[in-house]
This record gives structure tokens, sequence and C-alpha cells, in this order.
């Protein structure tokens, strides 16, 4: 069976400025490429990336960086369907976390896949009971 990642905002954060944790994250892209895994991200999480981006660096690089993810082999999730809602809203009123990580983390659970992510602060918590699966880049 074929490996289910969905990538949280840090995570390719952390391969486009080649940080930590970058080279884990470009193994998946590249098993993605040879379709040994799949990968997704959902639109808002890329959000938080693009408007990081714009507001640091404006919309030219903003842009560039969507293009580049877009010619990713990523599987961009542009609408929110119910099981990710309620997931989503559910993991946000259980855990205080922000609205884009509760779709990230929701995605993943519904998807059977493992979170791409460095943002152990955030998660951790929620790793320890058990929900959801981690693949930390550090």
């Amino acid at each position: 069976m074929k490996a289910i990642f969905v990538l949280d905002a840090c995570a390719l954060i952390a391969f486009f400025n080649d940080e930590r944790g970058a080279d884990k994250v470009e193994d998946i892209i590249q098993k993605a490429k040879r379709k040994e895994y799949t990968v997704y991200m959902n639109k808002l999480n890329l959000l938080e990336i693009y408007y990081g981006v714009y507001r640091d660096d404006g919309e030219i690089k903003a842009e560039t960086m969507l293009t580049r993810t877009l010619n990713l082999p990523l599987k961009i999730i542009d609408k929110l369907d119910d099981k990710v809602f309620r997931e989503a809203g559910r993991l946000k009123a259980e855990y205080k976390i922000s609205l884009a990580d509760s779709i990230a983390l929701a995605e993943a659970k519904i998807r059977k896949a493992q979170l791409v992510t460095a943002d152990h602060r955030e998660f951790d918590p929620i790793e320890k009971d058990g929900e959801i699966s981690f693949y930390w880049i550090r």
C-alpha cells in the first residue's frame, strides 16, 4: 500500500528555505514524483505560506513560491468536505490550535495519512493522545 502524507505549512517552508528537516521533505517529494507516495496539502495551509511570503517579501516572491508549489507532485485540496469540516471543528475545540492547524490535522486523520510537520509545540499533545500519525522532520 502506498504511503500517504499531508504537508503542514512549516514542512513546505523548511523545504523551500533549506532549513533543518528539508531533506526529509525532499525525500517525500521525490518519492511522490516516482508515485511511491501520495502527498496532499490543503489550500488553506498553502495560504499560510503565501501570505507570509507576500507580507515579508512582496507579491512577486509570493507568486514564485506558489508556482513552485503547484509544480510539485502534491495534491492540493481546494475544498473543505463535510468530514474534514467536522473533524477540524472538533480538533479546534478540543486542542488550543490554529484553524489552519486543525484543517491539516483533520486532512491527515480523514485520509489516514501522516502529518508532515516540525511543529512540536502545537502537535505534541495531539500525538500523545494517539489520534493522528505524525512524520516529524526535526
